[in-house]
């Protein structure tokens, strides 16, 4: 029934073998099965979630409490950082992700691949960037194992994944 809607994104339409993964990741994660389906991206194989996505994940978790984004250093230097804090719920505990800078970015090499958005929007990269390593450290289970979205692109490179898109079965080969 899912599969013959129109309001789905179009990789969902007609294709029952990905709405029955894009269902079975709304249950792993309690998220609604439209925003997986919306935010659940394969690029080369990979599947992974956008930066909103892990945002939303970790700041509706029942695990936090007072998650905020928080920036440093001077803007539009490569001082200029992002980390993301919370206290856990079930004992109090004060969480300090990783910071992330426009250094690390460009040290990476995610700053100068071409169309990279590193350069265009710096610090919704660094936001989105912060959550990821945040997540990845103390709530692996909402991620899923999965990489954000930006993560994988600025991985494999913006010509390599020009045709990501919402989860396609077939072409991804997962």
């Amino acid at each position: 029934m899912i599969s013959k809607s129109t309001v789905v994104p179009i990789q969902y339409q007609n294709r029952e073998e990905n709405c029955y993964i894009a269902i079975e990741m709304s249950q792993r994660t309690g998220m609604p099965l439209l925003a997986v389906m919306q935010n659940l991206h394969v690029i080369q194989g990979k599947p992974s979630w956008s930066g909103q996505a892990i945002s939303s994940m970790i700041r509706n978790s029942s695990q936090f409490k007072e998650v905020e984004l928080h920036y440093v250093g001077q803007e539009n230097t490569d001082s200029w950082g992002a980390y993301v804090t919370a206290t856990r719920i079930s004992n109090g505990q004060k969480l300090k992700g990783g910071t992330v800078t426009i250094l690390t970015a460009k040290k990476e090499g995610w700053y100068s691949k071409s169309g990279s958005k590193w350069q265009t929007m710096p610090e919704l990269m660094l936001a989105y960037r912060a959550y990821a390593w945040f997540g990845r450290v103390y709530a692996p289970e909402l991620m899923m194992g999965l990489q954000s979205r930006e993560e994988v692109e600025d991985i494999v490179g913006k010509e390599e994944s020009a045709s990501s898109k919402p989860l396609d079965v077939f072409e991804s080969g997962v």
